[in-house]
């Protein structure tokens, strides 16, 4: 008789005990998976924004473009300031202009050749470099957006990471005091079976 009551009682709240514990694996199985893919998502998108890499293509080509342009600018400014020279100064001026009166024509139009090849060849390369640096801009503005997207979906993940944690914090304590219920219940039961026995073989 003690063995059927001792079965009956460990064996209904192992069971108990049992899924519970099944359903705390679960809940802890989901919650780590999240957290697996949320940081491979997170390492996929930081390999993905690494603009540091010096051996970044885009950012090589932007560099190259910056300096392209820094001394672009460099040009014009001393061309600018030659152009001053010579209209600040007459003699200056009319000594460039006796220049040419003595250059025959034949080398005159030699030189208005040269001179408006030279043209073509600086309004080429002011094309190409407005186009490369367009599209650099793009370039870098894909990656700033991409980089928005990184941090948005980083600071989502920390959300939902916190948000599940707070509610398996939330249902821990009335786990226990399921548990406790079922415990106190069982406890409770057998007492009592104890009793009505004892109440049974002592009637006459």
């Amino acid at each position: 008789m003690e063995e059927e009551r001792s079965y009956n009682f460990d064996g209904v709240s192992t069971n108990r005990l049992k899924q519970q514990l099944l359903e705390e694996i679960r809940k802890k199985d989901a919650v780590q998976l999240s957290i697996f893919e949320l940081r491979h998502k997170i390492t996929e998108l930081e390999a993905k924004l690494n603009t540091d890499n010096e051996g970044s293509e885009w950012k090589t080509r932007y560099e190259t473009q910056l300096e392209l342009n820094d001394q672009l600018e460099k040009q014009i400014v001393y061309l600018k300031e030659k152009m001053e020279k010579i209209r600040g100064n007459s003699s200056d001026r009319l000594s460039s202009i006796r220049v040419y009166e003595r250059m025959p024509v034949e080398s005159l139009n030699t030189l208005l050749k040269q001179l408006e090849k030279e043209k073509r060849t600086l309004e080429s390369q002011v094309k190409y470099y407005a186009l490369k640096l367009e599209q650099e801009s793009k370039a870098y503005q894909k990656i700033n957006n991409e980089r928005c997207t990184y941090l948005a979906e980083m600071s989502q993940g920390s959300g939902l990471h916190q948000v599940s944690k707070r509610q398996q914090m939330h249902q821990l304590p009335r786990m226990q005091e399921n548990l406790v219920k079922t415990f106190n219940s069982r406890i409770y039961a057998y007492l009592h079976k104890d009793v009505f026995i004892n109440v049974f073989i002592m009637a006459p």
